[in-house]
């Protein structure tokens, strides 16, 4: 049985047509089963005597979540990206005037900037990208100021008590991120970015480390990674690869705003990965992307596809060229370098 689906055998089936009903009552039509899940889920907790803390955590995780759900709808179509950084940088230092200025390029072209509604680095960012293209998730501390005057009483902040439910926003709804020197929570968050890079278990995004004019901050955690971490074996030689380090502004914006360029987004169908682009890639184009690329192929080889019955089903970016291939899984982590071919493709530049 998948860790997703929800035995209902210690539910009688009056208890089963009782949710049933409550969904239908609620006017609820799409996502039944889901709803179904949520619900059911929610019984079995209490038949299971659960802890009180342990209830009010998932409580308030639910809560927290279906605020910030609603709070980034409207913005569905809009491009964003998650500026971290440390709550204690001083308005009158480099890094601060980094942070404004790579929010405010990044505003300039339509991006919304999501930041942790905070001070230091994140007013920086939120004051760069001005409060029309910001967004705050904040955190309830008990010894921390609240959140920034740009934000905080803008209805696009929400304010969480968990770190998990609040780091799942900033990371699940942004297409960029970029980050400046912090502490411990910036370098969490960093570390957790190029995890799920890692890993897989997100898709390919551009991932910017931004120092100030000369700062040596990430660099000096680059070559500990490269001098103990790599020889180690703990990491790939490559793992670095799928980030830029930089001081540069104009840098960060343009790895955030290129990696788009060309690669659109991704959807598997079956054990077959499907890239949808915006420019139709050319025959020879084709031909070197096989070249260089065949070691992430599990079998057969990169083509040009149509799209596939499930992507005609959902309607999904049906209008968009598209590649696909049969990927080695243990290689999901080097993506990015295909991504990187692709917006690099003469025909993409046309």
């Amino acid at each position: 049985m998948s860790t997703t689906d929800i035995p209902e055998n210690d539910l009688t089936p009056e208890l089963i047509d009782d949710i049933d009903r409550l969904i239908g009552d609620a006017g609820i039509s799409d996502n039944r089963t889901l709803i179904r899940r949520i619900l059911t889920s929610g019984l079995q907790l209490g038949m299971d005597d659960t802890d009180r803390l342990d209830l009010k955590i998932t409580s308030a995780s639910l809560i927290e979540m279906r605020n910030a759900f609603r709070l980034f709808a409207p913005y569905h179509d809009v491009p964003k990206a998650t500026i971290f950084g440390s709550a204690r940088t001083q308005p009158d230092s480099a890094a601060y005037r980094a942070a404004h200025d790579a929010a405010a390029a990044l505003a300039r072209d339509g991006w919304m900037v999501v930041t942790g509604a905070g001070p230091g680095i994140m007013q920086a960012a939120a004051e760069g990208a001005g409060p029309d293209m910001s967004i705050g998730v904040s955190i309830r501390l008990p010894f921390e100021e609240k959140a920034n005057e740009i934000i905080g009483q803008d209805p696009k902040h929400v304010a969480m008590k968990y770190f998990f439910t609040r780091k799942l926003m900033l990371v699940k709804e942004s297409t960029g991120f970029i980050c400046v020197p912090g502490g411990f929570g910036t370098l969490d968050e960093m570390f957790e970015l190029l995890t799920l890079q890692q890993t897989g278990k997100a898709e390919p995004v551009p991932i910017v480390l931004l120092d100030e004019p000369g700062g040596v901050f990430w660099k000096n955690l680059e070559h500990y990674i490269r001098d103990t971490m790599m020889p180690a074996g703990v990491i790939s030689p490559d793992d670095l690869d799928r980030l830029l380090v930089t001081d540069s502004v104009e840098a960060a914006h343009a790895a955030i705003v290129g990696f788009w360029h060309n690669y659109d987004s991704l959807r598997w169908v079956g054990d077959t990965l499907v890239l949808r682009l915006k420019h139709t890639p050319t025959d020879e184009e084709i031909a070197e992307l096989n070249e260089k690329f065949a070691f992430l192929l599990k079998e057969g080889e990169i083509r040009r596809a149509e799209p596939y019955a499930p992507e005609r089903s959902d309607h999904d970016k049906l209008d968009l060229p598209r590649i696909s291939l049969v990927l080695n899984q243990f290689k999901v982590g080097s993506l990015f370098q295909l991504v990187n071919a692709i917006n690099a493709l003469p025909s993409a530049h046309a």
